[in-house]
């Protein structure tokens, strides 16, 4: 087990089965040394979309699972890497994490949303978990679902 599971095991947390994808895309592509994580959903680790998950924040989603929901993309995410690479321990940083939350036209704390999946990445890779990263509010997303994520990461 990789130096980035353990950290995140200690923390109680499995990576699940990556979630396989739902149309015509693959999760995931290596070119050079750069893997990049097609947008993940916020599926938790029984690999269902929780009701509270489903919706707009400033609407139906509370900023709380908002977050949550965030936080399952981000490993959501490292699990799509592991199935790329084998091991996470061949990640050597993360480089971007891209956000989409589906928000009402007036919500606007979509930083604070999109940091469940921030910290989530810095949880697990420490200093090189550190990205820039975009986050957008958009109308609607896949399965209802209130948040997607996707990462590029810097590989060895």
């Amino acid at each position: 087990m990789s130096d980035i599971e353990n950290r995140l095991r200690e923390q109680g947390i499995v990576l699940p089965v990556p979630v396989p994808p739902v149309a015509n895309y693959v999760p995931w592509r290596i070119s050079g040394s750069l893997l990049v994580i097609a947008g993940q959903v916020c599926v938790g680790p029984d690999g269902k979309l929780a009701d509270r998950h489903k919706g707009k924040l400033g609407g139906a989603v509370t900023m709380e699972a908002g977050v949550e929901a965030a936080r399952f993309c981000a490993i959501n995410v490292l699990a799509q890497a592991k199935a790329a690479l084998g091991s996470l321990d061949r990640l050597r940083a993360c480089i971007r994490l891209g956000g989409f939350i589906a928000a009402t036209p007036d919500f606007t704390p979509l930083p604070q949303v999109m940091n469940g999946a921030s910290d989530l990445m810095v949880l697990a890779l420490g200093d090189a978990g550190k990205h820039a990263r975009s986050t957008v509010g958009v109308p609607v997303l896949p399965l209802d679902c209130a948040v997607e994520v996707e990462g590029m990461f810097e590989i060895a």
